[in-house]
């Protein structure tokens, strides 16, 4: 680090004040590739890690569903409340560039102007469900900042199942008329969400028939006490209809957490599922096997001084690199 130069412990304390600059400016640390800036990083996550604020929201569904009018009024709804509100976005990749299609505000409304409200794009990358690796580095860096956190899917593949190991509450967007009780559920849609809005209630007989038939889902596949299972909403994010219902849905199921002892248990199995996935996604499932398997993998989780799931990875990406070298000399 250059004399005069920002320190990543610097930049982690500004962040938590909530200064814009050094949230930009952490975001892009956290999405440097390069090796040299790899270690600042790794130190700004181990300051940032689970000293958030900020409740992180999972905003998945198929493409068409209007997520991204519904994120505009949920921002907007949330800063009528008081609430400071960090939206990462995860785009579909140019195949040129790698970079995020769709750019940061291309999408959003009256939100975008408000500078309680920041707007961060990230490129897919081809990674499964549509989440790029970056993603949990980068929520991490916006929990610090903001009162509320939201991840916005492509809506892709296995997006439900990978966003929830992000958020605290995963809510499923459905359209109406996106299709019956059979596809939902061969979808395997049914099994992750917190809370499921269908949107576009002005097509009002369409829309009635789409929450009955997520209903009727989740009363045949979740096998939860009714009073556990998820609500189905509806209403519309162009006209502001069923906004602060849904808000209120997502902070009755934050007090819910709280009370339970949910919100810890469900932050440690998403770092410990990023950990896991990110080890797979480099060496296979030989990998995870060489370790020992999951219980050995939890053991050392537990033992690793890092604080931030990313200082573990790289932990265990130099243990195995010097096994795999080790083996191979003479």
């Amino acid at each position: 680090m250059s004399e005069g130069a920002e320190s990543p412990s610097e930049l982690a304390a500004r962040v938590k004040a909530g200064d814009r600059g050094a949230v930009a400016r952490a975001l892009n640390l956290v999405d440097d590739r390069r090796s040299a800036r790899r270690a600042d990083a790794l130190v700004l996550l181990d300051a940032l890690e689970g000293q958030g604020r900020g409740r992180r929201i999972g905003l998945t569904g198929a493409p068409g569903a209007g997520k991204s009018t519904l994120l505009d009024a949920l921002a907007t709804g949330l800063r009528a409340r008081g609430r400071t509100v960090g939206i990462l976005a995860v785009d579909p990749s140019s195949r040129k560039s790698g970079g995020a299609l769709l750019g940061d505000r291309f999408r959003m409304g009256a939100s975008a102007r408000d500078a309680g409200v920041f707007f961060r794009s990230l490129a897919a990358r081809d990674q499964l469900g549509g989440l790029a690796e970056v993603a949990g580095a980068s929520v991490e860096v916006l929990a610090a900042a903001f009162d509320v956190v939201f991840v916005e899917t492509v809506g892709v593949g296995q997006s439900e199942a990978s966003v929830a190991d992000f958020v605290d509450t995963l809510v499923f967007v459905a359209q109406p008329a996106a299709g019956d009780l059979l596809q939902f559920m061969k979808a395997g849609i049914l099994e992750w969400p917190d809370v499921f809005f269908v949107n576009k209630s002005d097509l009002e007989g369409l829309a009635t028939r789409t929450a009955t038939e997520l209903r009727a889902g989740l009363d045949l596949g979740r096998g939860e006490d009714p009073a556990d299972r998820p609500p189905v909403l509806s209403g519309s994010a162009r006209d502001g209809v069923g906004i602060d219902a849904l808000i209120d849905a997502l902070d009755a199921h934050h007090a819910k957490q709280d009370r339970t002892g949910e919100f810890r248990r469900r932050r440690e199995a998403g770092r410990l599922a990023r950990i896991e996935s990110a080890l797979v996604r480099r060496y296979g499932r030989f990998g995870l096997a060489r370790l020992g398997g999951r219980p050995a993998l939890e053991a050392f989780v537990a033992a690793h001084p890092a604080r931030s799931a990313e200082g573990v990875i790289d932990a265990l990406g130099a243990r195995f690199e010097a096994g795999f070298a080790a083996k191979s000399e003479p």
